[in-house]
């Protein structure tokens, strides 16, 4: 069956059996590696995309619910791995095997989309059916925060946000690129 959908800001069309899960294609037909299997059950969010904006397990999602749809997988959150998620991910050395990491960063993401400014709470709830057999939650969670921090500045910096505080004379600074 040939389906159609775009994938990371692409039109693509895949001829794949409709009841293929969605992973299989990224991984197996698109060669889009970044996308891992975990369990098979949509329980370990390893497999997590986004579809049409909305954190999905890729791997009980069949192709054919794909058709017509806008996928976002970790390849496509940035070309060269500047998106503040990722940069805080690094910069607090969340990952330990990284196994988990791509389904983490993209639930965070969706999150992030929803909710500009979370609380651990937020964090929590929304990051919950992650799995991380590293345990790195917690630095997980700070990461989030730190992404949350510099997408702020830099909604500031580029007048999403309205001007700067009155007063403000000090350029803002990005805590997670290096000072020169």
């Amino acid at each position: 069956m040939s389906i159609t959908f775009r994938i990371n800001g692409n039109s693509v069309t895949v001829d794949v059996p409709p009841e293929m899960p969605l992973l299989w294609v990224l991984r197996d037909t698109l060669d889009l590696k970044g996308t891992k299997f975990g369990c098979g059950i949509a329980q370990c969010g390893a497999c997590t995309v986004h579809v049409d904006e909305q954190p999905t397990r890729s791997c009980q999602l069949p192709a054919s619910a794909a058709e017509g749809r806008d996928i976002l997988t970790i390849e496509g959150l940035s070309e060269d791995a500047t998106h503040p998620l990722q940069q805080a991910w690094l910069e607090l050395d969340v990952p330990q095997c990284g196994y988990c990491q791509a389904g983490q960063i993209m639930s965070a993401a969706g999150l992030l989309a929803r909710n500009p400014a979370p609380t651990d709470d937020d964090i929590d709830s929304a990051m919950d059916g992650n799995l991380c057999r590293c345990a790195t939650y917690l630095r997980i969670r700070e990461a989030i925060h730190r992404a949350a921090e510099v997408r702020a500045i830099d909604a500031v910096r580029d007048g999403d946000e309205g001007d700067p505080p009155a007063g403000e004379s000090e350029p803002l600074t990005d805590p997670l690129k290096e000072e020169v």
